[in-house]
This record gives C-alpha cells, structure tokens and sequence, in this order.
C-alpha cells in the first residue's frame, strides 16, 4: 500500500498523515468513511451469536436489576425476548473471526500492522442503549453499521480517574463532554487510547468497535521474563567476583546494583530473544481452542493440493513474520519457526493471501523446506482446508 494515497476510510488523508497527526494522537470523525455501508450481519444474526458457547458477548441494561446490570453470554432466546424496550446493549466479541463477510473488514485497515488488530466487537443497542462514559487503553475505530448512535468525547483519562463503584464495568464518575457527533451508517470515528467517550442509540443501532492490541508495560515484564527464564541455567546467577571489602556488613551498596543491572542487562537486552516472544506474544490467538490441526501426511497434503483443494487461514489464527538475526521467523497462533531467507516470499503470501492453492504455491511444492511448513501449519491448525 503507497502511504501517501489518500484514502476514503480516512477521509481523504494519505496513511502518512493520519499516523503523524491523529493516530494516539486525537480523535477522526470520518463522514461516509465506506459510503453506503450495509452491515453484513443483521441484529437477529448478531444475537444468534450471543447463544454460542464460544462466543463471548455480555448484555448491559443500564436500569436492570441494579442499576448498569452486567449479565455474561452464552445467552438462551428466553433473555432476548424478556428485555426492556430500551436502555440496553449486546456486545459480541471477535465476530470476525465467525463471520467472514465481518472479517473482510478488516482489508480496509492494511494501513496498520496487521498484528496489532485485536479484533472486530459488534454491538447492537435499544434506543438509550450504552455502556456509559468510558475510556480504553487501546485505539479504537467505530464504524456506524445500523441505526445511528450519538458519541460524546470528553476529557483524557488514566487509572487515577474517578470511577462508578461497580464490580464489572469501568464507569467514569465525572465525565466532560467536549465534543459530539450523530454517526450514520458508513460514519467512523477514530478514537486514541484513553480518551473518555460515551455512546448512545438513537434508535435500534449496531456499531463495529476494531479494537488493537495493545500490551501493558506489566504484561511485557511479566510475560517475556516468564519467557526468558526458560533459556537461563540455574547456575547463572548474581555473583561478585573481586568485590571490594565493606565498610558496614549490613550497607547494599553501589556497586551491588551495578552488578544487578548489568545481569538483567545482559539478558533483558537479548534481541534475538526479545524478537521471537514478542511475536509469539502478538499472534497469541483470543481463542487458542479454536485453532486446532488434523492429522494429516505430507504425501495425502500435497495430493490435496493437486487436487485442486484451497488452504485458507484460520479464522482464530494469527499470523506474523519478522527477520531475526540471518534468519526469517513466521508467527502462527502463539508459535515460531526458523526459517530461511529464501522463503521471504512464501511467509509474505501465507500471512496475506486469502487462499493458498497449486497456482500461487507453484515453486514452493518444490521447495523441502516450503513444502514442509505449509505441511506444518496445517497440522498446527493455523491453517486449513477451505472445505472443512
């Protein structure tokens, strides 16, 4: 993609723009971002989601039985057809990664790094329906689907902003309004992390919320050092070797923390390391049940192939490919492999390609290594026959 075409889902602004003026940044209001859009899912499909165990959505009545009531899916028909006429919410997670047409979304979005895209939430809200005056600690792009939805943006929060005593919903206690819009379908409002918003139906309305991911500082300590610890042996451990005598037995003195820092240092600093649990951290899927291989051989795969049989991605699936050190790595689900140089252009069209055939396989069926990997991600899961 040229980052300096300008772009209809951006209203005009080229890639390069938005990323240097509003991305983290402030907020977009994109008039007709996808002119004439119709939402690919209708408001009785999303709540047939809602009634699937592997999905996860939640309902928030904002006058239920006390007052912004939480309630968790799976959902049975019986809720649906027991709620008040207004004032309440439908949130469904992923629903592309149930929803092909929902999925497809997403292409609009190549300016980004695909890996960053957490997911796409749909909701669908009564007239006054709502979750309240929030704020996320993630970029968020609301595209209008159904209906039209009122949104308020206020002031820019952090973890010290007063909230509503609530055991589950982050409710802001003082909320400032500054500006606001009444989105239409094809409308999008961009939104950087911890700006306060608030939405509210005007009617019956669906909103598609493409949320990134975005891991905390504690999460990267956490996870990576997790991580790490699996490569250190026991004996690698604070040492002092030639320490200089002390004047008070009891004093933790400079030179101590030296030492300390340069053992985190040496290991926190491993880029190679660093490199491949992010990766592997990144393409992490939301579902890791869902992506599941087959017991397959390599001869029965490649006769697949010739066969004239498609391998798309999985769904739940995340894919990423990165250079580490002379070596290519590609993500798949949470997992890495080592690859060679040449096969750039085969992690190139396994990350993007919408479906993996003999045609654009070609050279690659030839290739051991090639052959191998595709064979590998099959039985992984992260990819699979398009028939299945």
């Amino acid at each position: 993609m040229n980052p300096d075409t300008p772009l209809q889902l951006l209203g005009g602004l080229t890639a390069r723009e938005f990323l240097r003026d509003y991305w983290q940044k402030k907020p977009l209001l994109v008039r007709q971002a996808i002119p004439g859009f119709e939402s690919p899912i209708s408001p009785d499909e999303l709540a047939g989601l809602a009634l699937e165990e592997e999905v996860e959505s939640r309902l928030v009545i904002e006058h239920g039985a006390h007052p912004w009531e939480l309630q968790r899916g799976p959902f049975s028909e019986e809720t649906f057809q027991t709620l008040p006429e207004r004032d309440w919410t439908l949130l469904v997670q992923a629903v592309d990664q149930f929803v092909p047409e929902v999925s497809e979304l997403l292409e609009a979005f190549k300016f980004l790094p695909k890996w960053r895209i957490d997911d796409v939430m749909i909701s669908f809200a009564a007239p006054g329906g709502g979750v309240g005056p929030h704020f996320d600690n993630y970029d968020v792009f609301l595209l209008q689907g159904h209906g039209k939805r009122r949104w308020q943006i206020g002031q820019v929060c952090d973890s010290d902003s007063p909230l509503l005593a609530h055991a589950d919903l982050k409710i802001l206690a003082e909320f400032e309004p500054t500006d606001e819009w009444v989105l239409e379908p094809g409308d999008m409002l961009y939104l950087p992390p911890l700006l306060s918003h608030c939405g509210t139906a005007e009617d019956d309305c669906m909103t598609y919320s493409v949320g990134f991911r975005a891991p905390s500082a504690a999460e990267v300590l956490t996870h990576f050092t997790d991580f790490l610890g699996q490569f250190l042996p026991d004996e690698e451990r604070y040492s002092d070797a030639d320490v200089q005598p002390a004047s008070d037995p009891n004093q933790i003195q400079r030179d101590a923390l030296d030492r300390l820092k340069a053992l985190l240092d040496r290991h926190m600093g491993d880029e190679r390391l660093l490199m491949t649990w992010f990766g592997q951290f990144m393409t992490e899927p939301r579902y890791p049940e869902l992506v599941a291989g087959i017991e397959i051989d390599e001869q029965e795969f490649l006769a697949s192939l010739e066969e004239g049989a498609a391998v798309i991605r999985n769904p739940s699936a995340r894919m990423a490919w990165s250079e580490v050190g002379d070596d290519l790595v590609l993500f798949a689900s949470g997992q890495s492999r080592l690859v060679s140089t040449s096969l750039r252009e085969l992690l190139k069209l396994i990350c993007s390609a919408d479906a993996l055939h003999i045609d654009n396989l070609g050279q690659w069926l030839g290739n051991d290594e090639g052959r191998t990997l595709l064979w590998e991600l099959i039985k992984q899961g992260s990819l699979g026959f398009a028939d299945e």
